[in-house]
């Protein structure tokens, strides 16, 4: 009996042992994140902080792929496994990224796994084989042989290949929510590492570019930087990060009273507020509350589809594209066509060019000349007193133009009185 029970324990071991041998794999050359780290740092003399991130770009690129955590591309700097990647299948190599290779890869795998694919790898192998049903033959034969192939192998490099494959479509083929570092795929119309050929077209590609760039109009450094103080100046006071905010600044202290006074359909707005409008129309349409005024002061001019339909034109502008036609049809029967309920006065060749953009609507069609708002803009006026009313100088670019074209007069009318005509030219700068 003790025979027995003595053979019988080293039958048990050696299930055992063949069973530890069939669920544990070897997987040689495997390295930690940590240390990955170190070696990093050490190599290239930078701290750990920056010697992550360099790891994490190796990993996103795919030159050390996750062993444990495949789809995170991403280094960890704790006892994480990691390879680094076969130089065969390095980016750096530029192989083509075809799908009929990963239609491939995804018939073998589906052998392998008996159909059990991941969501996304199954969804990707639907598309493709109705894609390239006209050559799946083909592809499947290819991954019966390879797969024949793969079983030849010891399963250690078994495994290790079929990692290294794994982490090489999970760079170049990422699954869905996460970000790929190489931007490959059906998506993608470019490929990054072919050139261009030098073909006639391109030549002229090239031609018309050097020619917008000739004609686009150019201004000098000193007139820009003086248009660029004007607006800082202007809109200074009005910027709650460049001047103190009254009665309190909400975003270092509780008082949210500032954003109170400041909301977009508020009462009564303050004399901030009704400043800002007088910077320019924008100004006024862009704040809810000023617009609400300016739409009773039409009324009263009866002169309201105006305003409306510039919202209408906006609404289509910044709309959804699958609307876009409904919308502009809309806006035709509105206010365009004859005998429209709000049809709005506008001059023969405006009124061609919209209703052309509107039939083919698109984002850019519904930029419609503002010539007819900025006339009913000039009558507006709010009733609150304001202490202190800022007219709107000219720009700096006509105040430019000005002083040359008094200096060609002065030239050619002969000899004058410099003083009196710099006097002149001051003065109409201070107006």
């Amino acid at each position: 009996v003790k025979i027995k029970r003595f053979n019988h324990f080293k039958i048990n071991e050696k299930l055992i042992k063949k069973i530890e041998m069939l669920v544990i794999t070897t997987i040689p050359h495997a390295i930690t994140g940590e240390d990955i780290v170190a070696w990093i740092a050490n190599r290239f003399k930078i701290d750990a902080t920056e010697a992550r991130a360099m790891g994490t770009m190796m990993v996103a690129f795919g030159y050390i792929y996750p062993l444990q955590d495949h789809k995170r591309l991403m280094l960890k700097p704790d006892t994480s496994l990691y390879r680094f990647q076969t130089p065969y299948f390095w980016p750096a190599q530029q192989w083509p990224v075809e799908d009929t290779d990963y239609a491939i890869y995804l018939a073998k795998r589906n052998i392998r796994k008996k159909g059990m694919l991941e969501l996304y790898e199954q969804e990707q192998y639907n598309n493709l084989y109705k894609w390239m049903n006209h050559k799946w033959d083909f592809i499947v034969m290819q991954a019966k042989e390879q797969y024949r192939a793969g079983k030849e192998r010891k399963k250690p490099d078994r495994v290790v290949f079929d990692c290294q494959e794994r982490a090489y479509w999970v760079v170049h083929r990422p699954p869905p929510g996460t970000v790929s570092a190489m931007d490959y795929g059906h998506d993608r119309m470019v490929d990054p590492n072919m050139e261009e050929k030098k073909t006639p077209d391109y030549y002229r590609r090239i031609i018309m570019f050097t020619q917008q760039c000739i004609m686009r109009p150019r201004v000098k450094s000193s007139v820009s930087i003086g248009a660029l103080v004007k607006y800082t100046t202007t809109y200074k006071e009005h910027d709650p990060f460049l001047h103190a905010c009254l009665p309190s600044n909400p975003w270092l202290t509780d008082d949210v009273t500032y954003w109170t006074l400041n909301m977009p359909n508020v009462e009564i707005p303050t004399k901030m507020r009704v400043e800002r409008w007088t910077f320019s129309f924008g100004e006024l349409l862009m704040d809810p509350r000023g617009r609400a005024d300016f739409r009773l002061f039409l009324k009263k001019e009866f002169s309201g589809e105006n305003l409306a339909f510039w919202e209408a034109c906006e609404d289509l502008k910044w709309g959804a594209a699958e609307t876009m036609k409904e919308k502009a049809q809309q806006i035709y029967k509105t206010f365009l066509a004859r005998g429209a309920p709000r049809w709005i006065n506008i001059d023969g060749k405006t009124m061609d060019i919209t209703v052309k953009g509107l039939a083919h609507p698109h984002h850019f069609a519904s930029q419609m000349p503002c010539v007819i708002y900025k006339l009913e803009f000039l009558n507006f006026g709010y009733d609150l007193k304001l202490k202190r009313r800022r007219r709107p100088s000219l720009s700096p670019i006509i105040l430019r133009q000005q002083e040359e074209e008094q200096k060609a007069k002065l030239a050619a009318s002969g000899p004058v009185d410099i003083t009196q005509v710099m006097s002149k030219l001051e003065r109409k700068q201070k107006n």
